[in-house]
């Protein structure tokens, strides 16, 4: 049972939280929980470093920041036990959680289970801080962003979980944000990659390295709310008897699969086109590693080549913070990268349609340009995968097209 930082954001929310342990822990069940700093803990603990120093050292920066879990875990062992229920807080080097040595950005590279395991044979629930573990030369890390996600997939897999729950402040995952689309849908199961393919473009339930190592592992995850009532009969979206939520799995555990599952949207996207570049071997490589040495992420690419063959016109994405660094670094490199014309443009938004469905039907893409199309909304690029459409269109244009998209696909809530 993992709980993020606006489930434990006080020791009254830690109650909270407490109780749907307790729940779990009078079914029968064993339970091992994770915890995250308590909400803008970690955040304030970064400014306290950077006021510090700004160029501190990365191994006392999670020195520092990988206390605000520490705190959570001691403050649920307590509570906990005042509860009733036998448990102890685990750092993680106490698991312990194995690391590389990449402080502030650590990947998990192991995991003894067996003081965990021990612990909730004897009846006792460990409370592993999530967020942290310990490098090969024995110092405290930190995994960077989505961290506590990533720790609770992590513990769940190396205790042999039946599955991972995850609290937060939704209570599972959506069709599209109902902020958007009032009539979404919660899902009552999703698979993996299609989970992957929403955590990847905008949806924030999940992040993606957590959804990545439940899908390698087989890791069943529930998204569900910490602010659903504990003593509550126990409901699945379906209206029957079982876990409330969403159940993310594999796609072999989904009878029916739709066609589309949910309709994404991410803002703030901007397109910058080469023109007139040599079509000639490397010239791809050029182009891409001189924006990924400055890392820079780039996203949507198209490329269109001249009836001669002689030159190609190159357009991607970038985020709309990083435009104006990719031009200047593209604009830097033109002795390596031999192009006619640069132009570019902010102020796109990114549409997805996801679904695993998509695999066995023809015409989704085409059906999703036609739904865009009788709304005037014209679309500047288009790349597809397996289960995945995704076009590039004017941010001003970006709701009506999410609209337009969950109504076509039949995902508005009857």
């Amino acid at each position: 049972m993992k709980f993020g930082g606006t489930s434990v954001a006080d020791v009254e929310r830690i109650r909270q939280a407490a109780r749907h342990v307790k729940r779990e822990v009078d079914a029968g069940n064993e339970v091992a929980v994770v915890v995250s700093a308590m909400s803008g803990k970690t955040n304030e603990l970064v400014g306290w470093v950077n006021s510090a120093s700004r160029l501190h050292d990365a191994r006392e920066y999670d020195a520092v920041v990988a206390s605000g879990e520490q705190v959570t875990a001691g403050l649920m062992a307590i509570v906990l036990s005042d509860m009733g229920i036998p448990s102890r807080s685990f750092a993680g080097w106490q698991v312990p959680i194995h690391t590389d040595d990449a402080h502030g950005a650590a990947r998990i590279t192991g995991i003894e289970p067996e003081a965990l395991t021990s612990r909730m044979a004897e009846g006792i629930v460990p409370v592993v801080t999530g967020f942290q573990g310990v490098s090969p030369s024995g110092r405290i890390t930190t995994l960077g962003r989505g961290g506590s996600d990533t720790s609770a997939v992590a513990v769940a897999a190396a205790v042999g979980a039946d599955r991972c729950d995850i609290y937060t402040d939704v209570d599972g995952v959506y069709t599209t944000d109902p902020r958007i689309v009032p009539k979404a849908q919660r899902l009552n199961r999703i698979a993996f990659e299609e989970m992957l393919e929403m955590a990847s473009l905008g949806a924030k339930v999940l992040m993606i390295r957590s959804v990545e190592l439940a899908m390698a592992h087989k890791v069943r995850l529930v998204v569900r709310s910490t602010f659903d009532d504990p003593d509550a009969p126990q409901i699945a979206p379906d209206g029957t008897p079982g876990i409330p939520g969403t159940l993310v799995c594999d796609e072999e555990e989904i009878m029916e699969k739709q066609i589309v599952s949910g309709v994404t949207l991410a803002k703030s996207e901007a397109k910058i086109t080469l023109r007139d570049v040599k079509d000639k071997p490397g010239v791809a490589a050029a182009i891409f590693g001189t924006l990924a040495d400055q890392s820079i992420v780039v996203d949507m690419i198209v490329q269109n080549i001249s009836d001669d063959g002689a030159t190609t016109d190159i357009t991607f994405t970038v985020p709309e913070s990083e435009y104006d660094k990719a031009v200047a670094t593209l604009e830097g490199a033109g002795d390596r990268i031999e192009y006619a014309k640069l132009s570019g443009s902010k102020g796109g938004a990114k549409i997805s349609v996801v679904g695993v469905g998509m695999r066995s039907h023809a015409g989704v893409a085409s059906s999703m340009f036609k739904a865009l199309a009788d709304k005037g909304i014209n679309i500047q690029l288009i790349t597809t995968s397996e289960i995945k459409t995704s076009v590039l269109i004017d941010e001003q244009y970006a709701e009506l097209a999410v609209r337009a998209l969950h109504t076509y696909y039949g995902l508005d809530k009857q």
